[in-house]
């Protein structure tokens, strides 16, 4: 069974987030509310993808990114990222961070696990 870090400051869209990926996913879903503690999550649990708000206090979901991709524990896990800023100028910002893609927010609960599983080449039988 795949593995997924959640992170969001948002405990609805966590919440939401994390009953979509496990119920139309099949997946064990992990959670975290910020990019520090995604970092140390990530680094204890070592999840097979990392689903991340990029707008969060304190730490952002960019910064952890690029911090995930720094250690050697964690650089393989692929990290979609969630955000609300969809414009194309926006999402240039995105493209020179190692991410596997970009999904934007609101999501489909319905949608969510499909979209992530084609993002980091899984299959959802």
């Amino acid at each position: 069974m795949k593995r997924v870090l959640v992170v969001d400051d948002d405990d609805i869209i966590l919440e939401v987030a994390q009953m979509s990926l496990e119920a139309v996913g099949g997946w064990e879903v992990i959670t975290a509310s910020s990019g520090a503690e995604a970092v140390a999550t990530a680094r204890a649990e070592v999840p097979d993808a990392i689903v991340m708000d990029v707008m969060m206090p304190e730490m952002d979901g960019p910064t952890a990114c690029r911090l995930l991709a720094a250690d050697e524990l964690t650089r393989d896990i692929p990290i979609v990222l969630l955000t609300a800023k969809v414009q194309q100028s926006e999402q240039r910002q995105w493209a020179s961070l190692p991410v596997a893609g970009v999904l934007a927010k609101p999501f489909d609960p319905m949608r969510l696990a499909g979209q992530v599983a084609e993002l980091v080449g899984w299959s959802l039988t």
